[in-house]
């Protein structure tokens, strides 16, 4: 027989004899060193942040080798280690999930401790046969999550943003849109006071981008900035504004404060803030309540139809016995699930909502028509009428496009039955749908990502939730140019009405429940200031106007059952003054929020100095919502890298 020639043929003429016998003790060494190498990487990697309850489906064995592999300096040293790995192990072929990504990106050097491993192993070359020792095929690929760090590992998955730019391997890793879809708006701009000095929007209470942040963070990602509504995250969080007396007229108490800025040097910040009464319990109206459930194969999951009864459940618990509850599902088609029932038989309506299962197209249209229709039928003298949709927004049967059912929510508004949503889950979830529902059926949008969000909004907050106390909220601010340069409304953007829209009540706006509160921030540059954009004209205004205030506020709101609105006025003040930890703790969240749409008004200013201005400012916080933002704050800079 003649000798093999080279090492090549040499191998392959092993590999056709017959195998050798394992050396059980020499394998088990070979694998404790593979994991001592291991752990030493892992090691290097400690400050790569993991994804807390994100983790790809593709993780374990299979995603350590991709790591392990990925972090060769070359082919040579890849083919001969796999040869290695494959032979010691006694594993016939694996083909391991390609990562997606561009081959520029450059592998960082091994860990010498990997090279020195490579001769150890080729001493013991022994297949394993036994059928229990070998490793099963490797699932279809999955995408793994995002790592961060720019010393993480090489391969990483290249997230898409909303605006479709490719971010380099580097960039931190933004939360994939996937099939999640947003209102679409463009950031305030400064505007010049001399020029255009009126500022005009419909309030707004809503919550949901807050949560949404929250879930993406917690999940490892910067959130999409098309999700990042700053308005929805300052009123988010309670602030200690005066209620109104219980003998006044007014619904609700207006609040003017103004302050340094904490990330522009020579720019203040005006804070607006409405607290709305609470009424006495015993003597509010009784609530028809329609459950709109979603049931569609879209809303399968824990997070999702599970979350929704145990939320649905917690609602529950602050209704009367005067009261009525009814259900309506939809998938396929719609139907009734409960006929209107009065909220003391507890167990039946429980019963109604647990008997729901997830199956089916979203035949959302049809869903909202037979709600409406079902509420118009519990409608008695005295009683409040409200549908509360939960769902993922996804509606693709009947009624489905969107400014149709815009339409049809507006029109059933007039009717006096509001419609508010509840959005559950992600990959599917329609916030931009939801919003609109919302906004054009005079209620509030909120996104639940966990039984506790669930208990703020419809336990702790349930009055606000159910019960209008001031419909067609506006603000108007008229700035003096004598005394303010520019300003800058800080979100809100899907809120901007015109300067006629104000005094035109037939124009539909926000409305406020019982007990909520409404904050806005305008962030201003006096006069004289060197932050100022714009150059001043020479025939420009501001020498026009009194300095004795920054500007005027006008309020307008109609009072449930009326159709004319009534006027509330207030100067803002000239001068600045020291801010309270409210006013410091809006402005953290502000900042935060800017800065996770991009920062460009920030300037220098970044996520450690919101950390530190929200820390500062935590108060009492007696619900831990403040400890909870500055902890996302922290991450949200872990992630960003800085």
């Amino acid at each position: 027989m003649t000798e093999p020639r080279d090492d090549t043929e040499r191998l392959r003429a092993a590999l056709k004899g017959a195998a050798p016998q394992a050396d059980a003790a020499r394998r088990a060494e070979i694998l404790a060193l593979a994991m001592e190498n291991f752990d030493a990487t892992a090691k290097d990697q400690a400050r790569v942040m993991r994804p807390e309850n994100n983790r790809s489906l593709g993780g374990g064995l299979f995603s350590g080798v991709r790591e392990m592999l990925s972090r060769l300096t070359s082919r040579g040293a890849l083919a001969a280690t796999s040869s290695v790995a494959v032979l010691a192990l006694g594993v016939t072929l694996v083909t391991l999930p390609q990562q997606p990504g561009p081959e520029a990106i450059a592998l960082p050097d091994a860990p010498a401790e990997i090279h020195e491993a490579a001769p150890a192993a080729e001493q013991a070359i022994a297949p394993v046969t036994a059928q229990s020792d070998r490793m099963a095929p490797p699932p279809a690929p999955i995408s793994p999550a995002p790592q961060m760090g720019g010393g993480g590992a090489a391969m990483q998955r290249m997230a898409r943003p909303a605006s479709g730019a490719m971010q380099s391997a580097d960039a931190p890793q933004i939360a994939p849109s996937g099939s999640d879809r947003f209102a679409e708006f463009e950031a305030s701009g400064v505007k010049v006071t001399a020029e255009e000095p009126v500022s005009t929007f419909s309030v707004d209470v809503d919550t949901a981008s807050w949560s949404w942040i929250r879930r993406s963070l917690r999940g490892g990602v910067l959130p999409d900035p098309a999700s990042v509504r700053v308005e929805e995250m300052i009123n988010y969080f309670p602030y200690a504004y005066p209620a109104p007396a219980a003998e006044a007229e007014e619904p609700f108490s207006l609040s003017l404060s103004r302050f340094a800025s904490p990330w522009a040097e020579g720019k203040d910040l005006v804070r607006i803030g409405l607290q709305g009464k609470l009424p006495v319990v015993a003597e509010r109206p009784a609530l028809n309540l329609v459950f709109l459930v979603d049931t569609s194969g879209s809303m399968e999951g824990e997070d999702r139809l599970g979350l929704l009864k145990t939320s649905l459940s917690m609602l529950l618990g602050q209704l009367s016995a005067e009261d009525q509850v009814a259900i309506v599902a939809y998938a396929g088609s719609a139907g009734e699930v409960l006929p209107p029932t009065s909220a003391a038989e507890r167990g039946k309506i429980l019963g109604a909502l647990n008997n729901l299962q997830a199956g089916g197209s979203t035949a959302g249209g049809e869903g909202l028509e037979l709600a409406y229709r079902l509420a118009g039928q519990m409608a008695g003298e005295g009683r409040i009428g409200r549908v509360l949709l939960a769902t993922d927004g996804d509606f693709n049967v009947g009624l489905s496009d969107p400014e149709d059912l815009k339409a049809y929510v507006s029109g059933k508004r007039n009717s006096g039955i509001a419609l508010s949503v509840l959005g559950f889950g992600r990959g599917n979830l329609d916030d931009a749908l939801m919003q609109a529902l919302a906004q054009n059926g005079n209620g509030q949008a909120a996104y639940i990502d966990s039984a506790e969000e669930a208990r703020k909004v419809l336990v702790d907050q349930a009055a606000g939730a159910l019960f209008t106390i001031a419909g067609d909220v506006k603000l108007q601010v008229e700035w003096n140019p004598a005394v303010v340069a520019e300003y800058r409304l800080i979100g809100y953007e899907t809120r901007a009405l015109s300067r006629v829209d104000f005094a035109d009540d037939k124009v539909d706006a926000g409305e406020i429940g019982a007990g909520h509160q409404v904050t806005a921030l305008y962030e201003i540059t006096p006069v004289g200031s060197a932050a100022r954009l714009s150059e001043p004209l020479r025939y420009g205004r501001e020498s026009l106007g009194s300095s004795e205030e920054a500007g005027w506020l006008k309020l307008r709101y109609k009072a449930p059952g009326e159709t004319e609105s009534r006027l509330i006025e207030q100067a803002v003040p000239a001068t600045a003054s020291e801010p309270d930890a409210d006013a410091r703790f809006a402005a953290a969240v502000a900042g935060f929020g800017q800065l996770l749409s991009g920062g460009r008004f920030v300037d220098t200013w970044g996520y450690q100095e919101a950390v530190a201005l929200a820390e500062g400012a935590k108060g009492e916080d007696p619900f831990g919502y403040r400890a909870a933002a500055v902890e996302l704050m922290r991450l949200a800079a872990a992630l960003s890298g800085k």
